[in-house]
C-alpha cells in the first residue's frame, strides 16, 4: 500500500485494488495479500483502503463516503469496532441506510472473521474495520 504523507497539505491514501482475505489482525493493523498495513481499513469492492478511525466515537456518517458510493455493489457492511462490539447509534444506521447500506457491527476480530467467510462464498461483503493492538 503506498505511503502516506502527512504535512498538512496532501496525503496519498493507501490503497491496495481488489478485494483480498485478511490472513492477520492485531498490533494496530492487518495483514492481507502478503501484506501489512497499520491503522484501520476499509474493504470494498474497489480495493483495500487506509480508513483515518482510529476509535469507535470518531465514527460519523461521512466515515462511511467511500462505502455509500460503492453501495450498489454491497449487500452487506461489517463495522469492526475495536476490541469490544460496539452498537452505532440510530442517526448512522439511518444514514446509511437510506443510501442503501445494511451495516452489522461487531468487534473487529469477528468482522474480520465473517467477512472472509462472506468472501470465499462470493457474496458482495465490504468491511469497515477499526484496528486493535
Amino acid at each position: 500500500m503506498a505511503d502516506q504523507e502527512r504535512d498538512g497539505e496532501s496525503a496519498t491514501e493507501a490503497f491496495f485494488p481488489g478485494q483480498s482475505a485478511i490472513d492477520a489482525y492485531g498490533g494496530g493493523g492487518f495483514r492481507f495479500a502478503d501484506m501489512s498495513h497499520r491503522g484501520s481499513l476499509l474493504c470494498l469492492p474497489s480495493g483495500m483502503h487506509d480508513w483515518p478511525v482510529a476509535a469507535i466515537d470518531m465514527v460519523g456518517p461521512r466515515s462511511f463516503d467511500l462505502v455509500v458510493a460503492e453501495a450498489d455493489q454491497i449487500e452487506v457492511l461489517l463495522l469492526g469496532t475495536g476490541a469490544q462490539q460496539v452498537f452505532l447509534s440510530q442517526e448512522i444506521r439511518e444514514a446509511l441506510t437510506l443510501r442503501g447500506v445494511f451495516i452489522e457491527a461487531m468487534s473487529t476480530g469477528a468482522a474480520a472473521r465473517t467477512y472472509n467467510v462472506l468472501l470465499a462464498e462470493q457474496r458482495a461483503v465490504a468491511a469497515a474495520l477499526i484496528a486493535v493492538d
